[in-house]
């Protein structure tokens, strides 16, 4: 019997594999092929039919195992050879996931696609610890941004938000921590609440929080690397521990 070719872009959510949908898992369940990422707990392929395909395609800093375009190609090529192909990402899949260019590619051969949103690591992550990204009284509103874009360069777009009062969620950004500090500092904005969520969601989560003024030390100080979420705004506040040690001018990491 010929399978039907279809293309089914799937968040995994953040971390732990309890966050993916359920309808995330209905679509696993279905599989023939599961191309999935870097950020996928591969927990989740257990989800999975016993005979289903499954290939790393994860890309992590200047570490790719394929590049875009091949990966593009191979969704094309695995839904017209075998049938039903889920793209397992981490996250949800249009934030900074490049899902939409898959699915585009895709319709170009006419190949029918569905998209299985996830929790998006920029809102989950830093609410799973308690950091809300609005609260009433404190934001209005909230811009996520990357920290590095595709020349490798800090996304011009955190200097607009710098000089807002909005809550900031930067991805793909402890690399640029010296740069976001330096232009919030150029904004008079040295004491602002910043916190940065290394493995959100998972077993080895970390989270430091400080200011603008004392970040990078407290950040060295704890090893904190990718893959990580920053949030930048008063909502960092709200953190319990960063409530307690508030009063006492002891801001430490935890």
């Amino acid at each position: 019997m010929t399978k039907t070719s279809k293309i089914t872009l799937v968040g995994a959510g953040p971390g732990g594999t309890d966050l993916i949908s359920l309808r995330g898992l209905k679509a696993l369940a279905k599989a023939d092929v599961v191309l999935y990422d870097a950020l996928v707990d591969e927990e989740l392929l257990q989800y999975c039919p016993q005979a289903v395909h499954k290939i790393f395609v994860g890309k992590r800093a200047s570490n790719h195992a394929y590049r875009q375009t091949e990966i593009n190609q191979m969704l094309v090529d695995f839904a017209l050879s075998h049938g039903h192909v889920v793209r397992l990402k981490g996250g949800d899949p249009f934030v900074f996931g490049r899902g939409f260019e898959e699915i585009d590619f895709a319709k170009k051969f006419d190949i029918p696609t569905e998209v299985v949103p996830g929790i998006s690591s920029a809102i989950g992550v830093p609410g799973l610890l308690g950091i809300p990204i609005t609260n009433r009284g404190t934001t209005e509103s909230f811009w996520v941004i990357t920290g590095t874009t595709t020349k490798g360069e800090i996304s011009h777009d955190v200097y607009s938000a710098a000089k807002t009062s909005a809550t900031v969620v930067i991805l793909m950004g402890v690399r640029k921590l010296s740069e976001i500090v330096a232009i919030y500092k150029a904004e008079g904005k040295d004491d602002l609440p910043i916190a940065i969520i290394q493995n959100g969601a998972m077993p080895n989560e970390k989270i430091v929080l400080g200011d603008i003024r004392s970040i990078e030390k407290k950040a060295e100080e704890l090893y904190i690397g990718s893959p990580a979420v920053i949030v930048v705004g008063n909502v960092v506040a709200l953190h319990e521990a960063y409530q307690e040690k508030i009063n006492n001018n002891e801001l430490v990491h935890v």
